[in-house]
């Protein structure tokens, strides 16, 4: 889902939808913690980059919930903190949030016919 506009209305668009996919496929017990990790992914990809950014979901069969964040920087994102020195601080808390409470994330360069850009992932096993 591309996002355009500034950083409220993104992260409020991309949690309505969010919240909506999950519960239209069955999985509403996943909805509050990819909420609020989407929301991480999403405001750093609009707060610190500038072009277009997106949101993308994926289910897999086995019952992993990919979240990722696409923006067109190539810019590696700031490696996290842990949690406890993070949290103290009014910035550089989103991905310290992401890696203590995904199963796994990371995040990869991309390149397409010229066009350059990174995708931070994260993803959440069923429970």
């Amino acid at each position: 889902m591309p996002l355009n506009g500034g950083e409220h209305e993104a992260v409020t668009v991309c949690r309505r939808t969010l919240r909506l996919i999950l519960t239209m496929h069955g999985l509403i017990r996943m909805v509050d913690l990819a909420e609020l990790l989407a929301t991480e992914l999403v405001s750093n990809a609009v707060r610190h980059t500038k072009g277009p950014a997106a949101l993308r979901i994926r289910w897999s069969g086995d019952g992993v919930l990919r979240l990722g964040a696409w923006d067109a920087d190539p810019s590696p994102p700031e490696p996290p903190q842990p949690f406890d020195r993070a949290a103290d601080r009014e910035d550089g808390r989103g991905l310290a949030l992401v890696r203590a409470c995904a199963d796994v994330w990371g995040w990869q360069p991309l390149a397409r016919e010229g066009n350059r850009g990174k995708y931070v992932w994260c993803e959440l096993g069923v429970a």
